[in-house]
């Protein structure tokens, strides 16, 4: 049997009912860090508010475990300082991303697919980081960074990545306190503020203050770093994350090892360990 529709309301109402079942299946997602893989949208790591004065590649191994997701995945990071120690252009993925998950965490963040375990590739963050305020002996160094994130990472449907972009304001601010001490010879205090956002469903948008602390204690050998950072969704639908890490950073001429713990504290449901090293390369410097 046919059933043809003469009238406009007729159509209208046609429209409604074969589009409403699509608008709320899109809204039952949760465009949160709670609720999707670990490099999806988590709290964005800041420096200690100084720019390096040669280029910077950096390499690490991320793994993320507990609460029935477990995450590998490589990141690379290169920072190219286009004035030295003033501006600097910064850009970063997580790639090669594992997973395996378990059943319950498949049915909470409401996947599709059948399949608890697969491969993805993150997003590209694009940073650009100006100095405004150098460091001198009363004064702290202030540092604003400007942080696009693509829509280009994978598995959306798997809960891997966002299928949205964002971007993020932020501003570092630092200050050093020396000694004349070979065991402690500089202790440094950062505090990170900022804005993030980032587009969720229907063209609604999540817009969450940025907030961080970082405290340095260094030697010529050895960065032992303790951080607390996180952001505030608006949404409260596990947006709104806390981190605690600590971080041991071996220092040597030109090249850099570390090694990273990080728990969530909330909203981010994962212990994580990163370990990598990074390199200090002359030769791609700009030269002025």
């Amino acid at each position: 049997m046919v059933i043809f529709f003469t009238s406009e309301k007729h159509c209208v109402f046609l429209l409604v009912v074969c589009v409403f079942p699509l608008i709320s299946l899109a809204q039952n997602v949760d465009y949160s860090p709670a609720y999707f893989g670990p490099n999806a949208n988590p709290v964005p790591s800041f420096s200690d508010a100084s720019i390096p004065q040669e280029t910077t590649l950096e390499s690490s191994s991320n793994h993320h475990f507990g609460f029935g997701d477990y995450t590998r995945n490589l990141t690379l990071l290169a920072e190219i300082p286009l004035l030295p120690q003033r501006i600097s252009l910064k850009t970063w993925a997580a790639l090669f991303e594992r997973y395996q998950l378990t059943q319950k965490v498949y049915n909470k963040r409401k996947m599709e697919g059948g399949t608890l375990k697969g491969k993805a590739n993150g997003d590209i963050y694009v940073q650009t980081r100006i100095l405004v305020l150098k460091e001198s002996k009363w004064k702290p160094s202030m540092l604003l960074n400007i942080t696009l994130k693509t829509a280009s990472g994978t598995k959306f449907k798997q809960r891997r990545y966002f299928d949205t972009p964002g971007y993020y304001f932020d501003l570092e601010v630092g200050k050093s306190i020396h000694f004349d001490n070979k065991f402690l010879n500089e202790v440094r205090v950062v505090a990170d503020i900022g804005f993030l956002c980032w587009e969720t469903t229907n063209s609604t948008q999540n817009d969450a203050p940025m907030y961080g602390g970082k405290l340095i204690l260094s030697n010529d050998l050895l960065d032992f770093e303790n951080t607390l950072s996180g952001y505030y969704g608006w949404m409260n639908n596990g947006d709104r994350p806390l981190v605690y890490a600590v971080k041991l950073t071996l220092k040597q001429a030109g090249f850099n090892s570390f090694v990273q713990y990080q728990y969530g504290l909330k909203d981010f449901p994962y212990h994580s360990i990163q370990m990598g090293a990074s390199f200090a390369l002359p030769i791609l410097t700009p030269k002025y």
